[in-house]
């Protein structure tokens, strides 16, 4: 909630948060049953059946205009639902809270409150939802899987354990067109750095084999990943909003970090565990790892994830969950990476600060951008400062991102290349271009140029690489 002198002014908000599934008390009186998980969980009996109920006449009403896809979203004045299937009959169901403006009145009247319900963009929430259902798959596994396991009573457990903490870290007054992509970022590397790196991940798959796949990060950024392109793009999500802010104070002091200044023959050693182990020499370590679900070419595999990071360098090892993994392990992955990740961070570091020293200064341009690669998923942004769970600053102004998020749907609607370009009432210029798989929204603070000038800016800009920098 942010005040003025006047007015009062509150963001979008989650009221409710719910999966039921209709299969599950098909007759009267047995309602209750088709509830899996309901937030905020004092919410009365008689109210949850109610606003189940009501989802649920909503999805079978417009199915009866179109059977295969049934209804996304409702829209009122004070709030929003979505609703979305992941799994046959399984519904997840989020209401927003739509951003309203409080204003008061004179002679002690109760003050006037103003819903925008058009500030709120289904694509954007949608995606919200869907990633909640994906982070949820990420750490348990279908809901088809608890069920064979152990029934309902098991699903209900996992449910509550898993969205009672996740609903806490959703900040929907943050949520944007990064959310509708679910994108990566990548670190852009000369080939030499890229081929130690690639040379490091053999050599430490070789030599403990029971690693399955590797994914390693710098900066927060990817560099390289042995997964599937949908696991990676939510296990990054995980990585850089969740796992590595929650580490991050003892990476500021860098190279002189008093935590681990060991020397491994001629090597510095920083590396530490981010999963598993928070001291190796600790006696009573527990050796117990984190595990995640990937997809495979018949269904899914659950792995342990090792994450382990020295400086600004981080490698996420996967193993079969079936593997124990034992203290002598762990000391032979730290012995053998910690040394190795260290240099190499130092490596990277070294090449970044040169290429930068030869680029030159940075000017601040006359112009933001967000690009995005549907192929590689690879995702790049000038506009946001800083992007987490928690806090999203961008540079611009919510009502051009709202553009951004409009000009985004339409693109979504139609599956041909496609230009807009908006002039803004606060006299900035936004253009999208969609064009072979790949999304690029440009803001330009031109306040005197014509449509023609615009145009011809953003093929300036697309001629200087800003598309072939970001791929």
């Amino acid at each position: 909630m942010a005040s003025g002198m006047q007015e009062k002014q509150y963001t979008p908000s989650l009221l409710n948060f719910f999966i039921y599934n209709p299969t599950f008390g098909p007759r009267e009186g047995e309602e209750e049953k088709k509830i899996l998980f309901y937030h905020p969980s004092d919410v009365e009996k008689n109210e949850k059946i109610r606003n189940v109920g009501l989802c649920e006449a909503i999805v079978q009403f417009t199915r009866t205009f179109c059977p295969t896809k049934p209804a996304k979203s409702l829209h009122t004045q004070k709030n929003r639902q979505f609703f979305f299937e992941p799994e046959d009959n399984f519904w997840i169901v989020m209401v927003v809270r739509n951003p309203m403006i409080e204003k008061p009145n004179k002679d002690g009247k109760p003050p006037t409150v103003e819903y925008q319900e058009e500030e709120i963009l289904d694509t954007v929430y949608g995606a919200v939802v869907r990633e909640c259902y994906s982070m949820y798959k990420l750490f348990n596994g279908t809901f088809g899987r608890a069920m064979e396991a152990g029934g309902v009573e098991l699903l209900i457990q996992k449910l509550e354990k898993f969205f009672y903490r996740y609903l806490q870290t959703l900040h929907l007054q943050s949520c944007d067109l990064l959310d509708v992509f679910g994108g990566i970022s990548f670190f852009p590397l000369d080939k030499m750095t890229y081929l130690k790196i690639q040379s490091f991940v053999n050599r430490v798959e070789e030599s403990l084999s029971l690693i399955k796949y590797t994914a390693f990060l710098y900066n927060d950024q990817l560099i390289w990943s042995g997964l599937e392109q949908d696991d990676m793009r939510i296990l990054y999500k995980y990585l850089t909003t969740s796992l590595f802010p929650r580490h991050s104070e003892p990476e500021l002091a860098g190279r002189d970090s008093p935590l681990r200044p060991e020397v491994a023959g001629n090597l510095l050693h920083y590396g530490r565990f981010l999963t598993g182990p928070t001291n190796l020499k600790d006696p009573e370590a527990k050796f117990r790892f984190p595990k995640i679900f990937v997809s495979t070419e018949d269904g899914y595999e659950e792995l342990h994830l090792i994450v382990y990071k020295a400086m600004s360098a981080a490698a996420c090892f996967m193993i079969s969950a079936s593997v124990e993994l034992t203290r002598d392990f762990c000391e032979q992955l730290d012995g053998l990476v910690g040394p190795q990740l260290t240099l190499l961070a130092s490596d990277i570091c070294e090449q970044f600060t040169v290429n930068r020293r030869i680029s030159g200064p940075e000017k601040e341009p006359q112009f933001k951008f967000i690009y995005f690669n549907h192929m590689n998923l690879a995702e790049k942004s000038t506009i946001h400062m800083r992007k987490t769970a928690s806090v999203c600053l961008t540079s611009v102004h919510p009502d051009l991102m709202k553009i951004l998020g409009d000009i985004n749907c339409d693109f979504a609607r139609v599956d041909e290349d496609e230009e807009i370009i908006v002039k803004a009432m606060t006299d900035y210029w936004v253009v999208g271009k969609k064009s072979d798989q790949r999304e690029l929204y440009v803001i330009l603070n031109q306040k005197n140029a014509n449509l023609i000038e615009v145009n011809e800016e953003v093929k300036r800009l697309l001629l200087q690489g800003i598309m072939t920098a970001s791929a």
